[in-house]
């Protein structure tokens, strides 16, 4: 099967809105599906695999169609993790300002079950998440945008994350918030008991306690 290259690189922005559905909440484009998740502002990204005799090509970021359609943001870091063990809990966690953190996270080994909850003060959704299981076969990823605290438990062994953000990592910037605060009422896909976690992530914490670092309208655009 012969690929031509025309049609794996030359993308726009023009056939992106061609194959636009927003009456049914599913944005699909030619090498895309971009679907809004319960709270609208964070969404699945799951992109077209082409495959044949030799593998597989598909194209896992697009700056046009992103800023386009998902968030006017660009994105200035990309960052790797490696977790040993399933079940392990990283998060949750944020930056606030001067150096606020949207995120695009995928998995290119293992699986995770990803969460994002929403701590923008006065959005209708403070307090509320979202979850998705990615993993290196499905090839989803999640856009989470600045206002949200975000986390995952691995599913499997040797998992690996990666995911870009729209500022630099700022250590007097990074905040956090409990994983399993009852309020929250996220259901991880293991006892909070067996979870394997940082014990700086053992002390973050809860949502009641936290300050109104963002506020809604006004922060979460990015």
């Amino acid at each position: 099967m012969y690929l031509d290259n025309r049609y794996i690189f030359n993308f726009s922005v023009r056939t992106a809105r061609k194959h636009l559905d927003n009456s049914i909440g599913v944005r699909q484009a030619t090498h895309m599906k971009i679907e809004s998740l319960a709270i609208p502002d964070a969404r699945l990204i799951t992109p077209r695999i082409m495959r044949d005799a030799r593998g597989l090509f598909c194209e896992t970021h697009n700056r046009s169609l992103f800023r386009e359609v998902i968030a006017d943001v660009d994105f200035v870091q990309d960052n790797h993790s490696l977790s040993h063990a399933g079940g392990v809990v990283r998060g949750l966690h944020f930056q606030i300002a001067p150096h606020p953190q949207g995120k695009l996270v995928r998995v290119t080994h293992g699986s995770i079950f990803d969460v994002a909850v929403d701590i923008r003060r006065g959005s209708p959704t403070y307090g509320r998440h979202v979850t998705a299981v990615l993993s290196a076969q499905s090839w989803a990823q999640v856009w989470i945008p600045v206002g949200f605290a975000h986390g995952f438990c691995t599913l499997e062994p040797n998992t690996e994350v990666l995911y870009k953000v729209t500022d630099y990592y700022a250590p007097e910037c990074d905040r956090g918030l409990l994983f399993d605060d009852p309020d929250l009422g996220i259901g991880w896909p293991i006892e909070p008991s067996s979870a394997i976690l940082s014990e700086r992530d053992r002390a973050h914490i809860r949502l009641r306690d936290l300050p109104p670092y963002f506020t809604y309208p006004r922060d979460g655009a990015a």
